[in-house]
């Protein structure tokens, strides 16, 4: 076993995006129509996604739940995000999460929680994560 065999993913990128906005969407303990929904836009017009196959929303979605049930599941997550998702990408997952947590036009404390752990997770600087939470508010606001 090489140190190029530690550090290869199952997932690619967009995998490692669609986990944490999956994540998000169930941390929670609901996943509502209006988060699937948003995960579903994301995925149909970002350019990072442009070759995605959404057919793996699916598969990527159950093994974030199968992942999840375990006891140290949120440690393997950011685990196998972490091997996936280049560093330049992280504030762009925490963008995308926090549009999934404002989607339904409310935060509940669950989500909350998640956020500050993908913060964290994801060595986002303070301001640029107020920045990005202060956008999807904006992004998500009802008339």
């Amino acid at each position: 076993m090489t140190a190029d065999d530690l550090n290869e993913s199952p997932w690619n990128l967009q995998d490692a995006l669609i986990a944490l906005m999956v994540s998000t969407s169930v941390s929670d303990t609901q996943v509502r129509t209006l988060e699937l929904l948003s995960i579903d836009r994301v995925v149909g017009h970002l350019p990072v996604f442009a070759d995605y196959d959404a057919d793996r929303i699916t598969i990527i979605s159950q093994t974030v739940f199968d992942i999840l049930e375990d006891e140290d599941g949120l440690d393997a997550l950011f685990g196998l995000v972490r091997s996936a998702l280049p560093e330049k990408f992280n504030e762009t997952a925490y963008a995308l999460c926090c549009d999934v947590a404002a989607a339904d036009g409310r935060l509940r404390e669950g989500e909350l929680r998640f956020l500050e752990e993908i913060r964290y997770e994801m060595n986002i600087d303070r301001l640029a994560g107020a920045a990005i939470e202060r956008g999807a508010r904006a992004r998500h606001l009802k008339a």
